[in-house]
C-alpha cells in the first residue's frame, strides 16, 4: 500500500496495490495488520456505510463530538472531493481543511481520524461512496458544520450542476459556533 500524508496532521491518503490484466483487476482494499501499522494506533472498524449520490451531491460538514468516529473512506464508482476539517483545538492544524479527488480509477482512500469533520460533493452521475466507521452513527451526537463557511473558505470546485444539499447540511453550524474537540 502507498501512504500519502496530507498538509493535515494524522490525515493519510492510502492507494492499494492493484494487479491487472485482460480480466480485470484484483486489489486488496483492506488488511487490517497493514492498516494498523499505517496508521500507528489500534483501530477496531464497527460499521460499514454505502452510499450512493448523483453529480452536485454535497454531503457534509459531519462529525459526532462524543461517541467520536473515525473513518476509512473511498469510492467505488464514479468520483468525489473528499474534504476533511481539522476541529481538534490542540492541533497545529487546527481549522485547516485539505481536499483530495477520490475516485472509481484511482482507487485512493482517505483515513480521517476522530476529531475531524467531513464532507463529499459528488463529481460524477452514480457515485457510490463506501466508508469504515470505528464507531456506530449516533443522532444525538452528530453535528454539521455548513459546507460554505466563510471562515473556512473551502474550495468547492464549480459543476455544470446546482448542488444538491440536503436542509441539515444547509442549516449547519457556523464554524464559529461549532463544538470542536478539546
Amino acid at each position: 500500500m502507498k501512504v500519502e500524508k496530507t498538509k493535515l496532521n494524522d490525515v493519510l491518503i492510502l492507494t492499494p496495490k492493484i494487479f491487472g490484466d485482460d480480466r480485470g483487476f484484483f486489489m486488496e482494499s483492506f488488511n487490517e495488520k497493514e492498516f494498523l501499522d499505517v496508521v500507528g494506533r489500534d483501530v477496531k472498524f464497527v460499521q460499514d456505510n454505502h452510499s450512493k449520490s448523483a453529480k452536485g451531491v454535497l454531503r457534509g460538514l459531519h462529525y459526532q463530538i462524543e461517541n467520536t468516529q473515525a473513518k476509512l473512506v473511498r469510492v467505488v464508482k464514479g468520483k468525489v472531493l473528499d474534504v476533511a476539517v481539522d476541529l481538534r483545538a490542540n492541533s497545529s492544524t487546527f481549522m485547516q481543511w485539505v481536499a483530495v479527488e477520490l475516485s472509481e480509477e484511482n482507487r485512493k482512500q482517505l483515513w480521517i481520524p476522530e476529531g475531524f469533520a467531513h464532507g463529499f460533493l459528488s463529481l460524477s452521475d452514480h457515485t457510490e461512496f463506501l466508508y469504515k466507521t470505528n464507531n456506530y452513527y449516533s443522532p444525538a451526537d452528530e453535528r454539521t458544520i455548513k459546507w460554505d463557511d466563510n471562515k473556512l473558505n473551502i474550495s468547492w470546485p464549480e459543476l455544470d450542476v446546482e448542488f444538491t444539499i440536503s436542509d441539515k447540511d444547509k442549516n449547519g453550524t457556523s464554524f464559529e459556533d461549532a463544538e470542536i474537540f478539546q
